[in-house]
């Protein structure tokens, strides 16, 4: 008991070299953890791109058709010259 009545607390024990042995195991598998979850964001992004460049693939396709298609019917048409495509901005 102290002077002003407060009981102290006991002294910790002391770290044995199990204690120390388990504290940098836990660090480490803490380290793998974060690695392991660092590779599953990264491998899920890869699988999103995979999923959406097909998708980027088709599109470009679909307007590549609809342009062509545009074109050729323009110049049976009679337009000659070639198609120019005008852009107004706003």
């Amino acid at each position: 008991m102290t002077p002003d009545g407060e009981f102290r607390d006991p002294l910790p024990p002391r770290r044995t070299w199990l204690d120390r042995a388990l504290g940098r195991v836990g660090g480490v598998a803490l380290l793998l953890t974060l690695a392991a979850g660092g590779l599953m964001i990264v491998a899920l992004a890869v699988v999103f791109v995979g999923l959406l460049l097909p998708v980027a693939i088709g599109a470009g396709l679909v307007a590549f058709v609809s342009l062509w298609w545009r074109m050729r019917r323009a110049r049976r048409a009679g337009g000659a010259g070639p198609v120019r495509f005008v852009v107004i901005r706003r």
